[in-house]
């Protein structure tokens, strides 16, 4: 095939490109310039899209063999990846940006433009594994090290993207991907992977929220409505958080406090504890489906969190709404509003869907 392997700078993105050449395949990399200022540099592990990443994604590919562009896609990712997470903090939610790119940039825009020009796939070095059905279509499946594993990141994809992945790497260990890279001499064999938001160097969310929202004064009150502090913008807060909330006053019974609401109509943070936190269902939209559209009702596993770990649900799908609905087998805490659930079963991805709302078991009993 002709392959388009997309090229980060880093150590699997360059063995996914190496091996695709070893697989026979027509091999052309590209670096993707997302950042509108390309001329930034990492902070170790942190930053995405430096120079220092398109240098060392181009000196990768004169190692491979490959020809090698780079894509400036900076406008399309602020667009549809940095717009839409400060949107959502903005609204009170917590989006994921890794799913949005590769929703919209990685598997729509890069992958239309790579079809367009007559490759056949886009190959990426994400921990993953492409099956094929027993009805012929590709299934996306978890990777074989579960501590690397990012088919989370990927439910986001439809049959269509599926049809034209290439995921070299699910099949391998990271301390494999690291050793093989040294063999064939990449000079990114021990360079850090990137962790947290890629678009926000230094770490700081609240910080980068803060200079394109604004700060906005508000209460953070308990579930009683009482006053407990105050904040300067309801958007610095997810739900599930303990860590950072500056309330002056401990609770009653000595106990922690977390996030359980955030309301920006009202510009307030409600906390308390632990417990208040446990919902037992949820419904979600933005439904993706990775093959034939889920039935109306099934048992599955459920990953809220990229790194979390699945929970057992039932599922409803109401197609004339485009909902899903889940009920838990067991209570759940720190869901928001924002985040996606990934529904597997087993090993296999079923789909995903943007959570709206969640509810407690007095409510569901009560519904």
């Amino acid at each position: 095939m002709r392959v388009l392997a997309a090229m980060s700078g880093g150590v699997d993105s360059a063995v996914a490109a190496a091996r695709a050449v070893a697989a026979g395949h027509e091999v052309t990399g590209v670096h993707l310039a997302l950042s509108r200022n390309p001329q930034s540099f990492r902070t170790g592990a942190r930053g995405c899209c430096t120079v220092e990443d398109s240098r060392d994604a181009r000196r990768a590919a004169d190692v491979i063999g490959i020809p090698f562009y780079v894509w400036d896609m900076a406008e399309r990712f602020h667009a549809d990846v940095v717009d839409d997470f400060v949107a959502e903090y903005a609204a009170g939610r917590t989006p994921n940006p890794c799913l949005r790119c590769n929703e919209k940039i990685k598997f729509a825009a890069v992958l239309d433009k790579a079809q367009a020009l007559g490759f056949d796939a886009v190959c990426t070095g994400h921990y993953a594994r492409i099956v094929d059905g027993p009805d012929g279509g590709r299934e996306l499946h978890r990777a074989l090290d579960p501590a690397k594993d990012q088919s989370y990141v990927l439910g986001v994809l439809d049959a269509r993207q599926l049809a034209g992945a290439l995921f070299p790497l699910g099949d391998s260990l990271k301390t494999d991907v690291r050793a093989e890279a040294e063999r064939l001499g990449l000079a990114v064999a021990d360079k850090p992977d990137s962790h947290d938001v890629c678009f926000i160097a230094d770490g700081d969310t609240r910080g980068f929220l803060a200079e394109r929202l604004g700060t906005a004064p508000g209460k953070i009150v308990d579930s009683s409505g009482a006053v407990v502090g105050e904040h300067q913008g309801a958007y610095g807060y997810t739900i599930g958080q303990r860590k950072g909330l500056r309330i002056g006053d401990p609770a009653g019974d000595g106990r922690p406090r977390y996030v359980l609401e955030i309301s920006p109509v009202e510009n307030t943070v409600t906390v308390g504890t632990a417990e208040e936190l446990a919902v037992d269902a949820l419904d979600a939209g933005h439904v993706r489906w990775c093959g034939p559209v889920g039935r109306d009702g099934f048992d599955c596993l459920v990953q809220l969190r990229a790194h979390g770990e699945p929970v057992a649900a039932s599922a409803r799908y109401d197609a004339d709404g485009g909902v899903v609905m889940l009920a838990f087998a067991a209570s759940v805490r720190g869901i928001a509003p924002g985040q996606t659930a990934v529904l597997y079963d087993g090993s296999r991805v079923i789909g995903s869907a943007t959570i709206t709302a969640t509810r407690r078991a007095d409510a569901v009993a009560g519904a």
